[in-house]
């Protein structure tokens, strides 16, 4: 791995910007679109530009190939129950609580990682970052100002949402021996076929009334949110590595957080303030836990 540049350091903001605007346009898109809708289309245009990529590098595309399942599987897991559950969520809370409770997925990774892999166990420090860093998420679920009995199904819903993109990258470890453009549109063409019937039985799209603005951050989610920002996670990770790739969990809360109040005028509260910070930290300290491992 070469030693990060500027132009690395660019790459990964703007890697960071793009995942964290994911959430003010997935508000945006509730507007005039169902979550089930939301999270088809979103699959749907992720797709054009990686098979187009896969295409032009003359990847094969194993969607349908014996290991078939796996796709699906990781598909379903990893795209749609999450895209449907923070699309839902949305509707009823602010864009930037999305973004902080999303941050806590590196945290929920580090569980997770102990119980189902071998060489990634917890230790003293990962322990006290994580509890740094959902005590945060606590915290921020008790600013009765933005989070009530109205909504607090959706802000759960959002957390939950992130366990499946923690679950679904453990079930990717599964199928490692394969490019990693081909695995990504791969799942994401199953996320489409197996969201499409549902969208059609469940949502009626077609008697929903369109709006400018939703349908571009529709599409915006789609090619960008999801298919570019994956392209540039993979030149970012082929480049400088995991470790330099994972510092953009610390960017994400706070540009969503930042974003939602330049484009949507959402609150920012004394606590939205202090919630963010012990995520941030609890972050930063896991990753302190996970870097004394491979000393």
């Amino acid at each position: 791995m070469r030693n990060p540049t500027f132009l690395d350091f660019f790459l990964l903001t703007v890697l960071a910007l793009i995942w964290s605007s994911a959430f003010f346009n997935i508000k945006i898109a509730t507007y005039a679109y169902g979550p089930v809708t939301i999270a088809f289309l979103r699959s749907f245009f992720a797709a054009i530009p990686l098979i187009i990529i896969c295409r032009i590098k003359k990847i094969k595309i194993e969607a349908f190939s014996k290991d078939w399942y796996w796709f699906a599987s990781i598909g379903v897991i990893n795209l749609v129950i999450p895209f449907f559950l923070i699309a839902y969520g949305v509707q009823n809370v602010q864009s930037n609580l999305a973004a902080i409770l999303m941050a806590s997925t590196p945290l929920t990774a580090v569980i997770l990682a102990h119980l189902f892999t071998k060489n990634e166990k917890m230790n003293v420090t990962k322990s006290i970052g994580i509890l740094i860093g959902f005590s945060g998420i606590v915290f921020l679920f008790s600013d009765k100002i933005l989070i009530n009995e109205n909504n607090l199904l959706s802000a759960f819903l959002i957390l939950f949402g992130s366990c499946f993109y923690v679950i679904g990258g453990l079930l990717t470890l599964k199928i490692t021996n394969k490019k990693n453009e081909n695995v990504t549109t791969s799942i994401v063409i199953w996320a489409t076929l197996v969201l499409f019937p549902i969208c059609i039985f469940v949502e009626q799209p077609w008697n929903m009334i369109p709006r400018i603005d939703s349908t571009i951050s529709l599409i915006y989610l789609g090619v960008f949110s999801t298919g570019f920002a994956w392209l540039l996670r993979f030149y970012i990770l082929k480049n400088n590595g995991l470790v330099f790739q994972a510092q953009v969990a610390y960017l994400i809360p706070i540009f969503g957080v930042v974003l939602g109040f330049l484009f949507l005028q959402e609150q920012i509260t004394s606590r939205v303030i202090i919630s963010l910070a012990a995520v941030i930290v609890g972050i930063y300290i896991v990753r302190k836990g996970s870097a004394i491992e491979t000393v």
